[in-house]
């Protein structure tokens, strides 16, 4: 029976596969076949039982099956892994797990899985910064309806628009590769993190553990790593969730009917948009997205839950974190393929773009105005108020700003008819758009 939407709707089996529970226990098996190998090097087991017990730690010998019915009478998953362990290496499993504590195998674990996951996620994170670099470039000048508080503000281009959201991806990959070495991180130093039970080479089976799987060493802990670890990439993963989010509301409402200035992708021969209106095309990905950054941002609050724990660990942390970490990363990955594949589909309409602008009336040239006021010798504050009264005066008598400046007495003979229709036109007043873009692109190419 089938429960989780991750079983059966969301997420691709390159991420879901990092945290199969098959594949789980293998990673505990490497662990434990890295604690062997590593007490041998000290010096505390021979070799060929290290060896003995590295060639069984794999999940076609110690199965999961067994694994679950040793459970039910241990009611411990990491013992009863262990146990399993131990029976397929006979008088060499004397010697598995031999001064671990349960978390040190829990805890390497899991920086497996997230090294493993921030792979999948870098790759992710590239093609969606790409892909919008390619519509920044394609549309570098194309003219489009600038807006602030949902009100037609001032002109821009739709690829000054998509160099914006291609830099900031740009920057979540910055932090991914920042805190991969502070993430990444597992432990063997026992119950309270003194290492005891390793003996006297208990630093350097650690290190030598730690070398073997790929992993950095926690340096201090108590018998877990340090949460504050995980606050940081379950943090920049809720921080990747709000752009994406940004992006798709972006998308949903440049999509509206009213306005039809991009659109996703609609397969007309096949795709149902609504189960009654049959016209519908609605922007169902960017509103799947949208929906998935809120079950992201709800992991965050276990999460920094979990770093308050009873002196040197209590157990209310380890539940939560059977969620909050696989399902996260599994999300994020299925969110930010999604959007790479929003914005490589998507229907750009300059045409829409332009009737959107010719709707303004020449509002949004109001600024353009007053600043050209200002090199006519108009105080700049005058010039404001000038071009409020006229831009008022416009909106209520349902004319063109061009109409009320042209019938004004006191700006109308500043500039020529000529001066005044290169002020109207939006492509003269993009500022540095074409640059912006130009800039990013370098930054990212």
């Amino acid at each position: 029976m089938q429960v989780c939407p991750l079983d059966f709707r969301y997420g691709r089996e390159v991420m879901k596969q990092i945290f199969d529970e098959n594949n789980r226990l293998q990673m505990m098996l490497d662990v434990e076949a890295a604690i062997a190998r590593a007490h041998a090097k000290a010096g505390n087991i021979m070799q060929d039982d290290a060896e003995i017990i590295a060639s069984k730690a794999k999940n076609d010998i110690v199965h999961l099956a067994r694994v679950h019915e040793i459970e039910k009478e241990t009611n411990h998953d990491i013992m009863a892994m262990v146990r399993a362990l131990t029976e397929q290496c006979g008088k060499s499993g004397d010697y598995v797990h031999l001064g671990a504590t349960s978390n040190d195998i829990v805890d390497t674990v899991t920086a497996l899985q997230m090294k493993r996951a921030i792979a999948v996620i870098e790759d992710d994170l590239l093609l969606l910064e790409n892909t919008l670099a390619d519509l920044a470039e394609r549309y570098r000048s194309t003219v489009m309806v600038g807006r602030t508080h949902g009100q037609f503000a001032i002109p821009l281009t739709f690829g000054m628009k998509m160099a914006v959201y291609a830099l900031e991806t740009q920057r979540h990959l910055d932090r991914l590769r920042e805190i991969t070495p502070r993430v990444c991180v597992g432990k063997l130093s026992g119950a309270v993190g003194t290492g005891a039970a390793l003996g006297e080479h208990a630093k350097t089976i650690q290190e030598s553990v730690m070398e073997q799987l790929g992993l950095g060493v926690e340096e201090a802990s108590l018998q877990l790593v340090g949460r504050d670890r995980y606050v940081e990439f379950i943090g920049l993963m809720n921080n990747i969730a709000c752009s994406l989010e940004k992006f798709g509301v972006e998308i949903r409402n440049l999509q509206r009917s009213e306005i039809a200035e991009v659109a996703e992708a609609f397969d007309e021969a096949k795709q149902v948009g609504s189960s009654t209106m049959a016209h519908k095309r609605n922007p169902i990905t960017c509103e799947n997205v949208c929906g998935l950054a809120r079950v992201i941002h709800g992991f965050a609050i276990p999460t920094y839950e979990n770093v308050p724990l009873w002196h040197e660990r209590d157990l209310t942390n380890s539940a939560a974190e059977r969620f909050t970490i696989g399902h996260t990363c599994i999300l994020i990955d299925d969110m930010l393929v999604k959007m790479s594949g929003v914005f490589a589909n998507l229907a750009v309409f300059p045409e829409n773009m332009q009737k959107n602008l010719d709707a303004t009336k020449g509002l949004i040239m109001a600024e353009a105005v007053m600043i050209a006021l200002v090199g006519k010798d108009v105080g700049r504050q005058d010039a404001h108020e000038f071009m409020r009264r006229l831009s008022m005066k416009a909106m209520e008598n349902n004319t063109s700003l061009e109409e009320e400046i042209s019938g004004d007495e006191h700006i109308s003979g500043l500039f020529t008819p000529e001066e005044l229709d290169a002020l109207m036109d939006p492509k003269n007043y993009i500022g540095r758009a074409e640059e912006i873009v130009d800039t990013v692109l370098q930054i990212i190419r």
